[in-house]
């Protein structure tokens, strides 16, 4: 296996855009990292510069000691999973998983001998023998996993593997991934556009946004510490409620009026502010949980619910421009349109630079 290091990496396309802007970010030998953002940040193009598929317009790319900025795709000793499985139809699974292994001229007992551990521990044994077309999508998905295996690289690459399974089977494959990664000790790098998939399985997360990274950090930090309100409010679901207002010494008030919060004590930071309130922050009256540091009941009026079983997503009107969103549990409310009232956890309030939502730290 091997560390990747990332230094001031940029991709600037003959048409004059970047992509990717000065990417520096240092991925440990044996550690899985999650690239994570919207469509267009610039996750994807990073993860191709690391695989050779796209050419790097500046910066250092290091696999191990070695500096492969111009070192085509098959020299780098990496392996990639993409999103549409790219398996040839016309072989079996077998012949899918050894492929690149003939092609290396390896000796053939090898071949088998990598190619059926690869499939006992994705549980393909009783599938070597068939053609992907006689697969479910699941199958698909763990023969391209398969086929990396047996190469032994020193890295995994993973381009959205998981996005063309339904949620069942994504649920399935990313605990399989998972699970491959723990087994293998690999070094392993994962790009996806789902918050889920990435708090579930990385070692650590790299949020990026229009091609700069927003926050590298594990996934309870990225979730508890948001390094700015672009962090906040992608990482969370239902996202977080964002309020914008002015701080004097320990009162928040709404610009639109009407919100006041008293956040029990100074902030680091006086005058305009985002506040940030996650959902799960928010408690009804009749269900305050005791031994917390809770906020006044505060007036609203239910605009909709939605049960879900295990909880009730509230979404209300505080004040007439003031909306929050609130996940609360199991409990009887009034009916859309009727009168509520809610409770903060001040010790889960957040607060952001009302101009470059930069989080307020105390």
């Amino acid at each position: 296996m091997a560390r990747v290091e990332l230094e001031q990496l940029r991709k600037v396309y003959d048409d004059g855009y970047e992509a990717v802007h000065d990417v520096s970010l240092t991925i440990e030998d044996g550690e899985f990292v999650v690239l994570v953002g919207p469509s267009g940040c610039g996750k994807s193009t990073t993860l191709r510069m690391i695989a050779g598929l796209e050419s790097i317009t500046s910066g250092t790319l290091r696999i191990g000691d070695r500096v492969v900025n111009d070192m085509a795709p098959k020299d780098r000793d990496i392996a990639m999973v993409f999103q549409n499985y790219a398996l040839y139809p016309h072989m079996s699974v077998f012949d899918n998983m050894a492929f690149g292994l003939k092609l290396r001229k390896r000796p053939t007992a090898e071949i088998r001998q990598r190619v059926e551990a690869a499939a006992n521990t994705l549980g393909l044994r009783e599938v070597l023998d068939r053609k992907p077309k006689a697969l479910s999508g699941g199958q698909r998905q763990r023969v391209a996993l398969g086929r990396a295996i047996v190469r032994d690289p020193a890295v995994f690459l993973f381009d959205e593997p998981l996005s063309n399974l339904d949620a069942k089977l994504r649920v399935q494959t990313r605990t399989e991934i998972s699970k491959l990664h723990r087994d293998l000790g690999a070094t392993m790098v994962y790009v996806t556009h789902d918050q889920v998939e990435a708090m579930t399985m990385g070692d650590r997360i790299v949020v990026l946004h229009d091609g700069h990274v927003q926050q590298v950090a594990p996934p309870l930090e990225l979730y508890d510490r948001p390094a700015n309100t672009f962090v906040a409010g992608f990482i969370g679901s239902p996202a977080m409620n964002f309020v914008e207002g002015t701080v004097t010494g320990s009162l928040f008030a709404a610009t639109s009026g009407g919100l006041q919060l008293d956040l029990g004590s100074t902030p680091a930071t006086q005058g305009a502010v985002t506040l940030g309130i996650r959902p799960e922050s928010l408690f009804t009256v009749a269900k305050t949980p005791p031994g917390k540091r809770m906020s006044d009941p505060m007036d609203g009026v239910i605009e909709v619910q939605e049960p879900m079983g295990n909880e009730i997503v509230v979404y209300v009107r505080m004040h007439s421009e003031t909306r929050l969103t609130a996940r609360v549990e199991p409990q009887p409310l009034a009916d859309d349109g009727g009168a509520t009232q809610l409770r903060v956890d001040l010790d889960k309030v957040h607060l952001f630079d009302a101009e470059t939502g930069v989080a307020i730290r105390s």
